[in-house]
């Protein structure tokens, strides 16, 4: 089964595909999240909300480790995620989507392995499934690389902050890449995210930010959204035995 983990806005995407059932699915970290499976164009798609129901869920206080762990538990080999991002780059426009390839966590004081009682050394030099990715990227519309900066929030980062995020190489920043990215991959699941531009990061834009900003954007970037979701999902193939997929074949001491 493919699964889709839908982030900031994004609620409303579900009113664009048929709900079939409903599961809460029990997990060994301290919650048990709901996982609504769906059909997009005749493909059962398991789709869980990752701020849970009405948005209550901060990005800090996300449990990254249950909604992973309840993705596996469901079947699911492939994840397609999307998150609400600033821009660091005035060539990247808010309305677009970004299809990263790689990250640099700034997170701290979160959950971030399944492996806290053994030695696993998990490779992360391509973090992101290259296989989703073509799948993604075959729409040219879309910026098809760049690097995600992950940042704990819940507040926006300081311009200041934002200057040395583009230094570094940074060409998107969001609150909910990570650790999610990395427990996919300890999980052997292959792993994308779609990156919706919602807005210029601060220092880059003209006016202080606001929530109600990243929420209209993400609203008109919806039609775009369910067109790469579903086109993708359509000819994602899976059966294929990605890398991905043997991540812990060489993690191991």
């Amino acid at each position: 089964m493919i699964g889709i983990i839908g982030g900031t806005g994004t609620e409303s995407l579900l009113e664009s595909y048929d709900v079939t059932r409903r599961e809460v699915v029990n997990t060994s970290y301290g919650s048990n999240p709901e996982v609504l499976v769906v059909d997009i164009d005749g493909v059962e798609v398991a789709y869980l909300l990752r701020h849970d129901k009405n948005h209550s869920i901060p990005p800090h206080r996300i449990n990254y480790r249950a909604n992973i762990e309840a993705l596996s538990i469901m079947g699911v080999k492939q994840i397609y995620a999307t998150n609400s991002v600033g821009s660091l780059d005035t060539n990247i426009t808010p309305g677009s989507l970004l299809i990263p390839d790689n990250f640099i966590d700034f997170t701290d004081g979160r959950k971030s392995t399944f492996f806290d009682d053994e030695v696993v050394h998990i490779d992360c030099s391509h973090p992101y499934c290259e296989t989703l990715r073509g799948y993604l990227t075959r729409d040219t519309s879309v910026h098809p690389y760049g690097v995600y900066i992950a940042t704990n929030g819940p507040r926006f980062e300081s311009s200041a902050e934002i200057e040395f995020y583009k230094l570094i190489g940074g060409k998107v920043i969001g609150m909910t890449g990570l650790p999610e990215v990395v427990l996919a991959k300890e999980r052997q699941m292959c792993y994308a995210s779609i990156c919706v531009v919602t807005n210029y990061a601060a220092g880059i834009s003209k006016h202080n930010l606001t929530v109600g900003e990243v929420v209209d954007a993400m609203k008109e970037c919806e039609e775009n959204l369910i067109e790469l979701i579903t086109k993708t999902v359509k000819f994602t193939d899976v059966n294929s035995d990605c890398g991905c997929q043997h991540a812990l074949n060489d993690a191991i001491i």
